[in-house]
């Protein structure tokens, strides 16, 4: 088992949840992930990561498979200008790889946004570390779980 997936399992374990932790294979986009769990689309929860341009830090934020972050409001959100994050301040300051970054087990805090949509659902699906691993959570939980602030940030 991957560090990264170890990481994901041990901060379910601390939070009282039980995770169930699924194997995918390799799944490139949110709707091939939710063609592989058999769910919607929109209860996929991508974790898309922004680059704070004052800041240099890594802003993460949680938004429903079928939504796009609108550059606008999550640089307003963040209270900064927001710009690509490369694959080395993910993995820095998350310690995952692009198409694998959890919600949980983050290397170092990093500020959290959470889209409204993905609390419209009883279960939604997050990446568990890797980009072949899953894991299925009451998005309610997220909040707290991640220090989230729920949000409006979708085009």
């Amino acid at each position: 088992m991957s560090k990264s997936l170890k990481r994901v399992r041990a901060a379910l374990d601390a939070a009282g949840i039980a995770p169930d932790i699924r194997e995918l294979g390799q799944t490139r986009t949110a709707r091939e992930a939710a063609e592989a769990v058999g769910c919607e689309l929109d209860q996929i929860a991508k974790s898309i990561i922004f680059r704070g341009e004052d800041s240099g830090m890594a802003i993460l934020f949680l938004t429903a498979g079928g939504n796009r972050v609108s550059d606008e409001k999550a640089s307003a959100l963040a209270g900064e200008p927001l710009g690509k994050a490369d694959a080395a301040l993910i993995r820095v300051q998350t310690g995952f790889a692009i198409g694998g970054v959890a919600p949980v087990g983050h290397l170092s805090p990093i500020r959290t946004f959470l889209d409204l949509r993905l609390l419209e659902f009883g279960t939604v699906w997050a990446a568990a570390g890797t980009p072949r691993h899953v894991f299925p959570l009451d998005p309610h939980t997220l909040p707290a779980l991640t220090g989230a602030v729920t949000a409006d940030f979708t085009q």
